[in-house]
C-alpha cells in the first residue's frame, strides 16, 4: 500500500513520554519531510486531563476526551499510544487502529509481552506496522537489531541490564554506602522511579516483560506464558553489595534469556557478575544487551534505557522506518513460522550461590547450617563469617559449587525453619 506524501499522526496519552514525542513531532517536521519525504501533521491527541499543567499549550481543535473518537478521524495515518496499561484502552485503541488499517507505535512493554502475538497477527493481516522499538531498553536500538542488523544470525543468548531503576539503585548503594530505602527514595526524587508504587520494576516485572519481548524476537518463537524465574532486588542491602566488592563482585539484576536444549530458559534475577566484566561496569540508569549469535559471536548494545528522551528517540525511529515504506512482520517473521516456544525446566537449572545467613553467635550454629546444605547436596565451596558482638549475631556468607535450582529453594526453604537464622536467608545466583 503507497503512502501519501502528507501523514497525518494522533499522539494518544501525553503522560512524560506522550507530551515529549507531541512536541518532537512539531519541532521536527522540516527534518523528518528531508529523511523521508514525507510532510506529518499531527491532527489529533488525547489524555485523561486536559486541564493538567504541561510545557505545551493544547490545541483544543485537535483534543479528544475519548481517545476511540481519534480513530475516526479520516485519512489517519498513524497513533502513537503511549497511555501505557496492559490492557483496557490502551489494548482498544491498539486492537481498534491495526483494524482499521492503522500504523502503530507504541512503548508499551506490558501490552506487548502480553498480547504482542494477536496484535502482531492484527497488523499482518491488515499489512500495517506494529512498532515496538521504544519497549525495550529505550534508546538502544536493540529490538531493529535483532530484526534487521542480525537478521541472519543464529541467536542462542541474549542477556543484561534492563531496568534502569534497579541499576540505579545499586550503584548508587555501593558508592554511597546508603540503605536501599534512602537510595529508593532518592531516585524517586530524580524521577528514575516510580514516585507512588515502584514495585514494578524492583520486583523484576517490569525487566521480564523485556526479556519476554527480545526472546520472541531473538529465537523467532510466540512469546512464552510460563511462569519464569522471576526475583527482584528488594532483599538486598548494604552488606551484601560490601561483602560482593571484597570478593570481586558486583550485584546486578540481570535479564536472561537463552535456548538449552532447544528450549527456551527466561530468567530476571540479581547476580554476582565479576567487576572486571563488561555488565559488571555499566552503572548508574544505563542498559546494556548483549547477544550471542553465530556468525557474529558476541555483541554489545549500551546506552540509556529510560526516560522521556530516550524513549522518544526510539519512537522517532519506528515512526522513520513507517514514513520510508517499510512495512514488515512486527516480530521479524510472518505468524505462520513463529511456534509456540517449548520452555526449559527451571528447576533443573544450576548456579553457583551465595547465600547470607544473620545467626545467633553460638556453638553449633554454623555445623548445623552446613549440614543442611549437605542434605540437599549442595556442596560449599567457601565460607565467610562476620560476627557482631555487641548484638550477639553473626553473618554467615556461603559460597556454593554449582547447585540445583530445586535443591537451592528447598534449602533455602529450610532455613527459615531455623530458629538460629534470625532474618530471611538472601540468596544470589553468581553469573
Amino acid at each position: 500500500m503507497k503512502m501519501s506524501k502528507n501523514i497525518n499522526i494522533a499522539v494518544i496519552g501525553l503522560g512524560q513520554i506522550g507530551s515529549y514525542v507531541y512536541n518532537e513531532l512539531n519541532i521536527k517536521k522540516k527534518d523528518i519531510e528531508i529523511k523521508t519525504g514525507k510532510k506529518i501533521k499531527v491532527v489529533g491527541i488525547s489524555a485523561k486531563n486536559k486541564n493538567k499543567k504541561r510545557k505545551f499549550k493544547i490545541n483544543k481543535k485537535i483534543f479528544y476526551s475519548n481517545p476511540l473518537d481519534i480513530l475516526k478521524i479520516k485519512n489517519l495515518h498513524i497513533i502513537i499510544e503511549a497511555i501505557g496499561l496492559s490492557d483496557g484502552i490502551s489494548k482498544k485503541v491498539i486492537e481498534t487502529a491495526l483494524k482499521n488499517k492503522i500504523h502503530v507505535i507504541t512503548p508499551n512493554k506490558a501490552l506487548i509481552s502480553k498480547h504482542g502475538d494477536k496484535l502482531g497477527e492484527l497488523a499482518e493481516k491488515n499489512k500495517v506496522n506494529l512498532e515496538f522499538e521504544a519497549s525495550v531498553a529505550g534508546g538502544i536500538p536493540i529490538i531493529r537489531t535483532i530484526k534487521e542488523g542480525l537478521a541472519t544470525n543464529k541467536i542462542t543468548k541474549v542477556y543484561g541490564i534492563l531496568n534502569g531503576t534497579c541499576n540505579y539503585i545499586l550503584s548508587e548503594m555501593e558508592k554511597t554506602k546508603d540503605s536501599f530505602v534512602s537510595v529508593l527514595k532518592k531516585a524517586q526524587y530524580f524521577g528514575y522511579a516510580e514516585p507512588g508504587n515502584p514495585k514494578l520494576d524492583l520486583n523484576g516485572y517490569d525487566a521480564l516483560a523485556k526479556i519476554k519481548i527480545l526472546s520472541s524476537l531473538a529465537f523467532n518463537k510466540k512469546i512464552s506464558k510460563s511462569n519464569c524465574l522471576m526475583e527482584g532486588i528488594e532483599n538486598i542491602e548494604f552488606k551484601d553489595i560490601e561483602i560482593a566488592n571484597q570478593l570481586n563482585f558486583r550485584i546486578k539484576l540481570l535479564g536472561i534469556t537463552e535456548i538449552i536444549k532447544n528450549s527456551i530458559f527466561e530468567r530476571v534475577h540479581p547476580c554476582m557478575v565479576n567487576k572486571d566484566s563488561y555488565i559488571g561496569n555499566v552503572s548508574g540508569v544505563m542498559n546494556a544487551v548483549i547477544l550471542n549469535g553465530s556468525p557474529i559471536g558476541e555483541s554489545v548494545l549500551q546506552g540509556e534505557g529510560a526516560g522521556p528522551g530516550p524513549t522518544s528517540s526510539a519512537i522517532m525511529s519506528d515512526l522513520l522506518s513507517i514514513l520510508r515504506g517499510n512495512i514488515k512482520f512486527p516480530f521479524g517473521i510472518t505468524r505462520t513460522k513463529r511456534q509456540k516456544p517449548k520452555i526449559f525446566n527451571k528447576d533443573i537449572s544450576s548456579n553457583s550461590l551465595y547465600v547470607r545467613l544473620e545467626v545467633k553467635d553460638k556453638p553449633g550454629v554454623l555445623s548445623s547450617i552446613t549440614k543442611i546444605f549437605a542434605n540437599y547436596k549442595i556442596s560449599i565451596q567457601r565460607i565467610i563469617q562476620i560476627p557482631n558482638s555487641k548484638k550477639k549475631t553473626a553473618s554467615i556468607v556461603i559460597i556454593t559449587h554449582d547447585a540445583n535450582e530445586l535443591s537451592s529453594q528447598k534449602c533455602i526453604k529450610s532455613f527459615k525453619l531455623n530458629r538460629n537464622i534470625i532474618k530471611n536467608p538472601v540468596l544470589i545466583r553468581l553469573f
